[in-house]
């Protein structure tokens, strides 16, 4: 008798993004911001200011995404092999820059709404105090913006079934922290410019109208995030063409039929999948996944064979 591992027949459930140098740099960014955010706050009530403490809540939104960030690359990493987990953790990153898109929006609605209210009631605008708080609110976010900048070149584990290859992914959840201090740059920048045509030539009509210029961009920006996560969280289907390339493949092996075929993603690039297909001449289940592996996506599948009696199955 011979003994094996069960391992041997195992999948593996590790389908989390690896991407430290991104977790690092999102501390930076935000303990930058808590500080800039912290004396701003505490300078606007010192010197009663209303642009710096308006400047200083508006960070604080930011430092709560960072956490958001930095908390769901931990407990990805923590719960990697956590066997309550189905398929792993690997959608966690996903749900990070959902949760960070949807509170992008909560900023652009804020931005929206002040930026209306300005409008029906002007405000005077201490304009000297005003473009230096921007000023430096901008140099932190340009500095956050080069911190994050996603290079597009993170790595998560290879998963195929015998390949081992390793696929560029996408980062939701760092991009989700990127477009945060981005959207803050924007807001500065187009704030110094308002602020400058306002302070020369009186136009203190364009603050508010800059502002809701800028609501939009990033209502934009946060569509965009959202429309990105949400079919990975709803378990959205691979594409149709990729999905036929799948049946055919199986279909073109001897006389197989597929009679049931489910492909979700169980992470940002990964997908499982669940194949049934009938068969006169049944073969081992490594067979068909053989048959897979130049379908790299496909990083979890099951196979279920059974025999066809009788008449061709049609």
């Amino acid at each position: 008798m011979h003994a094996h591992s069960l391992k041997d027949w195992q999948h593996d459930h590790n389908f989390a993004l690896t991407n430290s140098k991104a977790e690092r740099r999102t501390h930076l960014v935000l303990m930058l911001t808590a500080v800039t955010m912290v004396a701003e706050i505490i300078a606007g009530t010192l010197y009663g200011s209303m642009a710096l403490l308006a400047d200083g809540w508006h960070m604080a939104t930011h430092v709560a995404a960072f956490l958001i960030t930095l908390f769901t690359y931990r407990y990805a990493r923590k719960h990697t092999e956590n066997p309550d987990y189905s398929f792993g953790t690997g959608k966690v990153n996903v749900l990070g820059g959902f949760a960070s898109a949807v509170a992008l929006a909560v900023v652009a609605l804020m931005m929206l709404i002040e930026s209306l209210e300005r409008i029906a009631s002007p405000q005077a605008i201490h304009f000297n105090e005003a473009i230096v708080v921007a000023t430096i609110g901008l140099l932190v976010n340009v500095i956050s913006v080069f911190l994050l900048k996603d290079d597009h070149d993170h790595h998560g584990h290879g998963h195929g079934h015998g390949h081992g290859e390793q696929h560029s992914h996408h980062d939701h959840n760092l991009r989700a922290a990127y477009l945060h201090v981005l959207a803050d740059a924007m807001t500065s920048l187009l704030a110094i410019i308002a602020l400058v045509l306002g302070k020369l030539w009186g136009w203190q009509w364009l603050d508010p109208i800059m502002g809701i210029v800028g609501a939009v961009i990033i209502t934009r920006w946060a569509y965009g995030l959202v429309k990105q996560t949400s079919p990975i969280l709803l378990d959205s289907s691979i594409d149709a063409n990729y999905r036929e390339k799948i049946k055919t493949t199986i279909e073109n092996d001897a006389d197989n039929r597929i009679t049931d075929m489910h492909i979700w993603r169980v992470s940002g690039h990964h997908y499982a999948a669940i194949i049934s297909l009938v068969t006169h001449h049944p073969k081992n289940t490594e067979h068909y996944k053989s048959l897979l592996l130049p379908f790299d996506r496909l990083a979890h599948i099951t196979v279920e064979v059974n025999r066809c009696e009788g008449d061709p199955c049609v």
